[in-house]
């Protein structure tokens, strides 16, 4: 072939190093961004932490970020993560010499996890009712982060009260540090004592610290929350049951904790009272025993925090509606350097005339401060317009909950705020608003749409609403089917498949009608 040269005309879309970074920022999770800006602290020298930064968001979050940036840059940056914008403009970001967010704690709206609807979905009951201030007079926001008393403690603190040799001691010790969290003991004797032996092949040696162990182990349970140190769910529940009043039931209780849970969990009442030899009363007062016991003795001690999903909006009553604000507790509070600054600002002259390298690098790393807080700036901005389109659409959700809900896709969102849907689905993933029903997950609110008898739509979510009530409010003897829930949405008019119910009713976490039945 002989070779020769060609001339091609093409267009294709090159993303800046800043663009790059508002779509990774975009992106983050809460915890994600404060460890990004941790980096960012570490990093650059011209940025720093304003501890004594005044809260701006007693006005609406929107008019902070107005006075940050100029009206002409505001119309550039309605986009950000489409292609438009001037990204090497240094004029966009000089004028963002700090980020001064508040850190007023929203007790009102403290929340945990107790309760997983759904995959994805942090539904959590709310301290404020629908019209309640947000003044943070009920909680003291110092009460979440106080150290608890773990259970390693509560135990040691028990075994100081008991007269035991140091040896016996010791061994208490040792299997109170191989507890797992939920209060059982993670790994056999057998095994805890040959790590502890010189030899493993001493038989004598290992036996004798295996006995040990074992009369260690009745220590260890003996003492509260009963139940701890228990190998198994069944030995577990059996120690718990011997601390009751001695009857009949208690007896049956035993008995199928110790052979028959598998029984037990599947409902199934007739081989349950062949095994036992008792009738349907005794066996509904075992199961009312069992159900009063503690299958996780730990977790009284559990730290709360783990399980806090602290919500970036937060959602109150504004007159007859609603408004949608920044949680300030999430802001990271930045600013420039003056001092930095202001030394740069010097030598720049001695730049310009030659020999300014280390001049000019460290311009670049000034402007890429200033590029780091705009585009954070960017980012809840966005987060905010897209929670407000949100609350707009769904309205009758804060004022009756998930029943209420609306059909709502990305792009319905993505249409009315001028953005790409794939910038939508960033916004929504990983980011909470907290509302009088509690704190979900953005992409909550967002459901496919069912048809209904007259001709409208109903969303999925307010679907899985209707068959949690439904679930609810039926005969614990007679439990509905999905076939039956089914019939029962559609003479509602919503018309609803069975495996489609089975398939909500999975991600509700609702057991089948089988294992819902009461004995």
């Amino acid at each position: 072939m002989k070779p020769s040269l060609q001339v091609r005309l093409s267009q294709h879309l090159a993303l800046t190093p800043q663009l790059q970074q508002s779509i990774r920022l975009l992106q983050l999770s809460t915890l994600e961004l404060h460890q990004e800006v941790e980096q960012m602290l570490e990093a650059n020298p011209f940025l720093e932490l304003d501890e004594e930064a005044p809260n701006p968001f007693e006005a609406s979050a929107s008019t902070l970020t107005t006075e940050r940036i100029t009206a002409t840059e505001r119309s550039a940056d309605d986009e950000p993560w489409e292609a438009g914008g001037d990204a090497d403009a240094p004029a966009s970001v000089d004028s963002v010499d700090s980020l001064e967010f508040g850190a007023t704690a929203r007790d009102d709206w403290e929340n945990g996890t107790e309760r997983d609807d759904f995959d994805g979905i942090r539904e959590t009951p709310s301290l404020a009712g629908p019209g309640a201030a947000t003044d943070g007079d009920e909680l003291d926001p110092m009460e979440r982060n106080a150290p608890s008393q773990s259970l390693e403690d509560h135990l040691r603190e028990q075994l100081r009260g008991m007269r035991l040799s140091d040896l016996d001691r010791a061994a208490v010790l040792v299997l109170i540090d191989s507890l797992d969290e939920d209060g059982y003991l993670a790994d056999a004797i057998e095994d805890i004592a040959a790590r502890l032996v010189d030899d493993p092949q001493d038989a004598e040696q290992l036996e004798e610290l295996t006995g040990r162990l074992q009369c260690a182990l009745k220590w260890l349970q003996s003492l509260e929350p009963t139940g701890v140190g228990a190998r198994d769910l069944a030995e577990c529940l059996v120690l718990q049951l011997r601390q009751l009043e001695r009857c009949e039931a208690q007896a049956v209780a035993i008995l199928i904790c110790k052979h028959h849970l598998e029984l037990l969990a599947r409902r199934d009442m007739r081989k349950l009272g062949q095994a036992t030899g008792a009738d349907e009363e005794l066996l509904k007062q075992a199961q009312t025993l069992i159900r009063r016991c503690e299958p996780k003795p730990g977790r009284p001690f559990t730290r709360a925090e783990a399980n806090v999903v602290v919500p970036d909006v937060i959602v109150q009553k504004s007159g007859r509606g609603w408004k949608v604000v920044l949680n300030p507790d999430v802001m990271p509070k930045l600013r420039i350097n003056d001092l930095y600054a202001q030394a740069l600002k010097a030598h720049r002259g001695g730049a310009r005339n030659g020999g300014g390298e280390g001049s000019q690098a460290l311009g670049a790393r000034l402007q890429e401060a200033r590029w780091f807080m705009k585009n954070i700036l960017q980012r809840f901005d966005t987060i905010q317009r897209v929670s407000q389109a949100i609350l707009e659409r769904q309205k009758a959700f804060f004022s009756h909950g998930a029943i209420a809900m609306k059909p709502l896709v990305l792009r319905e969102i993505a249409d009315e705020l001028g953005l790409h849907e794939s910038t939508i689905s960033r916004v929504t993933t990983a980011k909470y608003m907290a509302t009088p029903f509690g704190t979900f997950e953005l992409k909550y609110f967002f459901g496919s749409s069912l048809n209904t008898d007259a001709g409208g739509n109903a969303s999925s979510t307010a679907v899985r609403a209707l068959i949690k009530q439904l679930v609810a409010a039926e005969d614990a003897r007679k439990p509905l089917s999905d076939s039956q829930l089914s019939q029962m949405l559609e003479e509602q008019g919503i018309q609803v498949a069975r495996r489609t119910v089975a398939k909500y009713r999975e991600a509700l976490k609702i057991a089948p009608a089988n294992l819902r039945r009461a004995l």
